[in-house]
């Protein structure tokens, strides 16, 4: 069976002609039917689509012609479209750090290859750091790591101020490598000596390290319908709940607040009766939907359905 291609990628580089570059990447795509986001600053550009592999390939190239070549791709694939429309949009950052005089094209933390992580989580002198947010690192991690248990990626600073000292050796990681590029460039700037950052973060070290080898333990949220993602980049047990928008597994569906559709029991105290009913509704007609093949068409399309239908 084919597959959609999905590549998630990032490169921070002076971007000038932001305006002419975003209608051109939003016309390719459209035209190549590519689904997904893309996020452009005057700090770079960062991106997760899908589409055919040769819509994929080609982007690549286009991404190239505008001098935007070191990218860190990681590629995976699904049978279904993961993402329900195109977005590109331009942003005051690529990923929302709110520290805007780092230097991060010549301070940053030094690279580790996916092959080389383990000998530095293995090792005692250097603290290992997840700089990704609370739920995310909830759902699974490195072993030997600290979850700094922030809500958003803007609080690592707040953290990093009171918890890191410029005597440590400091490694970090995240989803695909963009958190820490700019996590990384703040403790230089503060003054810590050495920094570690996982190449191509959590995705390429599950798409390279034998599950045998592997030092990580659990699932990796990834931000489209697949929610969480396996050794191998294969696709995870999680789901989103209804009624909060939160990552749930098969043994948080066994608790007696959660309903398909509606609560699980991370909302269901907080939301109110109204909401629920609304949601039941809403669940019900989804159902319905489904039954009679009138669910979004983006969503759960396989790629011969999507390339033969005109979607």
């Amino acid at each position: 069976m084919n597959k959609f291609k999905i590549i998630a990628f990032y490169e921070f580089i002076e971007i000038k002609n932001l305006l002419e570059i975003k209608e051109n990447l939003r016309k390719f795509a459209t035209l190549n039917r590519i689904k997904g986001t893309i996020l452009i600053s005057r700090e770079g550009i960062n991106g997760t689509v899908a589409g055919s592999q040769n819509s994929i390939d080609e982007l690549v190239l286009k991404l190239a012609s505008y001098g935007i070549k070191k990218i860190n791709p990681k590629f995976s694939y699904s049978e279904f479209l993961p993402f329900p429309r195109l977005k590109v949009r331009l942003k005051k950052e690529i990923v929302t750090f709110r520290k805007n005089d780092l230097d991060l094209e010549n301070n940053k933390g030094e690279y580790v290859d996916p092959e080389n992580w383990n000998n530095i989580l293995n090792d005692p002198e250097i603290t290992i750091i997840d700089v990704r947010n609370d739920f995310e690192v909830e759902m699974g991690s490195f072993k030997n790591s600290i979850n700094p248990k922030t809500k958003n990626f803007t609080e690592f600073k707040e953290y990093a101020d009171k918890n890191i000292t410029n005597s440590k050796k400091i490694a970090m990681f995240c989803t695909g490598g963009i958190r820490c590029e700019k996590a990384s460039s703040y403790l230089l700037s503060s003054g810590v000596e050495k920094v570690y950052q996982l190449k191509g973060g959590i995705l390429k070290y599950l798409e390279n390290i034998n599950i045998n080898d592997s030092m990580f333990e659990g699932e990796c949220f990834v931000f489209d319908r697949r929610v969480s993602l396996t050794h191998g980049l294969k696709e995870g047990n999680y789901r989103i709940c209804s009624g909060c928008r939160n990552p749930i597994n098969e043994e948080d569906k066994k608790s007696k607040f959660y309903e398909e559709g509606v609560s699980c029991k991370k909302c269901f105290g907080a939301t109110s009766d109204a909401k629920k009913i609304g949601l039941r509704e809403r669940h019900k007609q989804v159902q319905i939907a489904k039954e009679k093949n009138l669910d979004n068409p983006f969503i759960d399309v396989s790629h011969e359905d999507f390339f033969e239908s005109g979607i």
